[in-house]
């Protein structure tokens, strides 16, 4: 017997012997595929958690940023109102209580234009077309019973 060919055979027999049969490899097959999707689910819930984690953490600040923001719009406002109640009375043109009192209206009409514009807008937080959309049809069904 030629020494390759005895060789070749060898090699052969071993790799048919450790070869799984078609049913193992094919279980084999799925159990590697379940655990590849079970890691890339797990990747990518951790990377949903880190992203609604910055995002949490930027409209925290977001927030923050507008409340200081707003305090110092507030403060600005209120400058400007003094400072034309100042020059009004400073120059005899009214008294300072008729000064005060106008800006205190002022300040009633921007708040209830601001008020009204909420109103106005607030409908549109009802979500009013998708409910419309995922209503039922309010057509009755044939009732089977008469027929």
């Amino acid at each position: 017997m030629d020494p390759a060919n005895a060789e070749a055979q060898t090699v052969e027999s071993r790799n048919a012997s450790s070869a799984p049969s078609g049913d193992e490899g094919l279980l084999e097959q799925a159990r590697l595929l379940w655990y590849e999707l079970r890691g890339l689910a797990h990747d990518h819930l951790q990377l949903a958690a880190l992203e609604t984690q910055q995002a949490g953490e930027s409209l925290v600040a977001m927030i923050t940023a507008g409340v200081i923001l707003g305090g110092l719009l507030l403060t600005v406002w209120l400058g400007l109102l003094a400072a034309v109640v100042f020059e009004l009375t400073s120059r005899d043109i009214i008294t300072l209580g008729s000064a005060l009192m106008l800006a205190v209206a002022l300040n009633l009409v921007a708040a209830l234009l601001l008020w009204g514009d909420i109103r106005r807008r607030s409908r549109y937080l009802r979500f009013t077309a998708n409910t419309r959309a995922l209503e039922r049809e309010s057509s009755p069904l044939p009732d089977m019973e008469k027929m």
